[in-house]
C-alpha cells in the first residue's frame, strides 16, 4: 500500500493537506537564518506528520502530544485537538500507476466514547476490529501473530530504537520468539503462531518449580510417602482390634475426606500465593527501580550548568520522570494477571474456612462417643498420618502436573521448531536473495556492503544485519536502515509478499551530504516505493534543488497545527 494523502481537518477549519508522491517526499523546515537564534527549526511539527500517519495505523494519541524523550505533555497541542475535535483522515491505495487502484480511506479523531470517530471505508470500528480489519486489509493476513502493530514497525522509524536498530524494532516487553515470528513472516514463510505463548508457559512453570523445589523434591515426596503409608496400615490394623460401631465407623470415614479435602485445598491456596507472590516480588524489584534521588540538589547542579550551557535543553526532572514511566509501564504489563489471581485465592479460603468448620463439627461428634482412651490416641495418630499424607500427595500431584505441563509444552515446541528447520533451507535461499538487493543498495548508498543472516540460538532463529565497515556511526547506521527498508519492498514485491511501500524516517539530518544527494537522485527512484522525511532546510546538500520534493514546507511562524 501507497499513501495517498493526509488531511487533518474539523467542522470549520481545513489545517493540512498532504499529497504524496512516489518517491522522496520532503517535509521540509524554513525557519530563516536571520531568524532569532533560538530559532531552530526542531518544534514547527516536522516529526508530526509521521506521527499522524502512525496514528491513523492504529497509533496512540501520546506520541503525537508527548515528547518521546522525557514523556512530558504539551497541553496546548492536546486542548488544541480534543477541543476543536480535529480529525484526522488518511487515505492509502495499492498502486500509484493505475487511474482506480484500490483505497483504503482511514478517519480519527482524539475524543474517547461516544464522541470518538475510527473508521475504516466509512465503517466504525472497535479498536480490536481496528487492527485486525487493516492486517486484513493491508496485509492479506488474518492470523493472530505478527500484530499489526509490529508489521508496521519497520515502516514508521520515528522512535529512538527504530531509529538506532536496523531490524530490532519492538517494544523492550517482546520476546525473541516474538522477532523470530516477525523476521519469518516478512520473508513469506509460515510458522506456528503459538510459540510465544508457550515459551512464556513454559518459563511461568519452571519459576514454580524453583520455589516448589525449596520446600522438597519428587523424590524427596514420593519416599515419605513410603513411609507415610507403612504407619498408617499399622495404625489400622491397631483400630481394627477394637469393636466400633457401624456410625463411629461412618463419622471417621467423613472426617479423613473432610481432611483430606482440606490439604487438598490449602495446597492449592499455596500455589495459587505462589504465584501471586512472584508477581508481586518481580513489581516491588520494579518498583524499587523507581529513581528516588534528590531533585533540589540536582536542580541547583543544573541552575549552574544552564550558566555555562545556556542551550541545555532538558532538566533531569524530565529524564527522571522519563525512567519512572517506563518502569511503571513494565509493572502493569506483569501485574495484569493479579486481580483474577487473587480472586481465585479468596474464593479457596472461603472453602476452606467452610471445610475447617465441618472438620470441627465431626471431631466434636467423635470426641463425645465415648471412645476409650487408647483408641482416641490411635485415632488422632490415624487422623495426623493421614493429614500427611493428604498433604504430601497434593504436593506429589502438583509436581507431577507441573512435570507433565512441561513435558507437553517442550514437546509442542519441539514440534514447531523441528517444522521451522525444516524450513532452514527455503529460509536460507529467501535470505540470499534478500542480500542480492541490500548488499547492492548498501553499497551503492555508503560504498559498503551489509548483509542479512539467520541463525538458530537458544530453539528461535535469530536474524542479524551486519557490515563489512562493522564500526558504523550514526549517520551510517541511518545508510543502513534506508539500505534495509527500500530492499525490503524490493523483495517482497518480487516475491508477491504484500507490504507497505512507504518508509517515514526521522532524523536523516545526521547521513552525509552525499548519501543524502545518491538517496535522493538515485537509489529511492529505482524502488517501487515512497519515502517521508521530516529535514531542516539547512542541513540540505547546498547543491541539490529539492523544490519537486516537497510535499509540506513549515516554519516558526507557520507551525503545523498552526497554534
Amino acid at each position: 500500500m501507497f499513501l495517498k494523502s493526509l488531511t487533518v481537518y474539523n467542522k470549520k477549519n481545513l489545517i493540512r493537506s498532504i499529497t504524496f508522491n512516489k518517491g522522496i517526499n520532503l517535509v521540509v523546515d524554513y525557519t530563516p537564518k536571520d531568524a532569532l537564534k533560538t530559532s531552530s527549526g526542531n518544534s514547527v511539527g516536522k516529526t508530526t506528520v509521521l506521527r499522524l500517519i502512525d496514528f491513523c495505523l492504529d497509533g496512540s494519541i501520546e506520541k503525537i502530544i508527548t515528547d518521546s524523550e522525557f514523556k512530558i505533555k504539551n497541553t496546548t497541542i492536546e486542548n488544541f485537538l480534543t477541543k476543536n475535535n480535529i480529525i484526522v483522515t488518511l487515505t492509502l491505495v495499492d498502486s500509484l500507476d493505475t487511474k482506480k487502484p484500490r483505497e483504503i480511506k482511514i478517519e480519527r479523531n482524539f475524543l474517547k466514547r461516544s464522541e470518538k470517530i475510527q473508521k475504516i471505508n466509512g465503517e466504525k470500528c472497535t479498536n480490536e476490529e481496528f487492527s485486525k480489519k487493516l492486517k486484513s486489509l493491508i496485509f492479506n493476513t488474518d492470523s493472530e501473530k505478527p500484530t499489526f502493530k509490529q508489521l508496521k514497525s519497520k515502516n514508521i522509524r520515528d522512535e529512538k530504537n527504530k531509529l538506532t536498530n536496523t531490524i530490532k524494532v519492538l517494544s523492550p516487553y517482546d520476546t525473541d520468539v516474538a522477532y523470530e515470528t516477525l523476521h519469518l513472516f516478512w520473508f513469506g514463510v509460515d510458522i506456528d503462531l503459538s510459540k510465544d505463548k508457550l515459551v512464556k508457559d513454559k518459563n511461568i512453570e519452571e519459576r514454580i518449580q524453583a520455589k516448589m523445589r525449596k520446600e522438597s523434591t519428587l523424590p524427596q515426596i514420593n519416599q515419605s510417602l513410603i513411609v507415610i503409608e507403612k504407619e498408617i496400615k499399622e495404625l489400622v490394623i491397631k483400630k481394627e482390634s477394637f469393636n466400633l460401631n457401624e456410625k463411629y465407623e461412618q463419622d471417621l470415614k467423613i472426617l479423613n475426606e473432610i481432611k483430606y479435602s482440606i490439604n487438598s485445598c490449602s495446597v492449592n491456596i499455596s500455589r495459587l500465593e505462589l504465584r501471586r507472590d512472584l508477581i508481586e516480588e518481580s513489581k516491588v524489584e520494579l518498583e524499587d527501580k523507581v529513581s528516588a534521588i534528590n531533585i533540589e540538589e540536582i536542580r541547583q547542579i543544573y541552575s549552574r550548568a544552564s550558566k555555562l550551557i545556556p542551550n541545555i535543553q532538558r532538566t533531569f526532572e524530565e529524564t527522571l520522570d522519563f525512567h519512572n514511566t517506563m518502569i511503571l509501564g513494565k509493572v502493569a504489563f506483569i501485574t495484569e494477571e493479579l486481580p483474577e489471581l487473587k480472586n481465585q485465592i479468596i474464593q479457596d479460603k472461603q472453602k476452606l474456612k467452610s471445610l475447617l468448620k465441618s472438620e470441627s463439627i465431626i471431631s466434636e461428634k467423635l470426641n463425645k462417643s465415648g471412645a476409650i482412651e487408647d483408641l482416641q490416641k490411635i485415632i488422632d495418630l490415624l487422623n495426623m498420618c493421614y493429614e500427611r499424607k493428604g498433604n504430601l500427595e497434593e504436593q506429589q500431584r502438583s509436581w507431577i502436573v507441573s512435570n507433565e505441563v512441561l513435558e507437553v509444552t517442550n514437546n509442542e515446541i519441539q514440534k514447531m521448531n523441528s517444522a521451522t528447520y525444516s524450513k532452514d533451507e527455503l529460509i536460507q535461499s529467501k535470505i540470499t536473495k534478500f542480500n542480492e538487493y541490500f548488499s547492492e543498495i548498501s553499497k551503492q548508498l555508503d560504498g559498503v556492503s551489509s548483509v542479512l543472516s539467520a541463525d538458530i540460538q537458544d530453539g528461535v532463529y535469530k536474524f542479524i544485519v551486519t557490515s563489512l565497515d562493522s564500526n558504523l556511526g550514526t549517520g551510517a547506521k541511518k545508510s543502513q536502515m534506508a539500505s534495509f527498508d527500500l530492499a525490503y519492498i524490493r523483495f517482497a514485491d518480487e516475491n508477491s509478499i504484500p507490504c507497505l511501500h512507504f518508509i517515514l524516517q526521522d532524523q536523516i539530518e545526521n547521513v552525509h551530504s552525499n548519501q543524502i544527494t545518491n538517496l535522493f537522485t538515485e537509489i529511492v527512484g529505482q524502488i517501487n516505493c515512497q519515502y517521508v522525511l521530516p529535514v531542516l532546510s539547512d542541513k540540505l546538500p547546498s547543491d541539490l534543488d529539492v523544490t519537486e520534493l516537497q510535499v509540506l514546507k513549515l516554519a516558526q511562524d507557520d507551525k503545523f497545527f498552526r497554534v
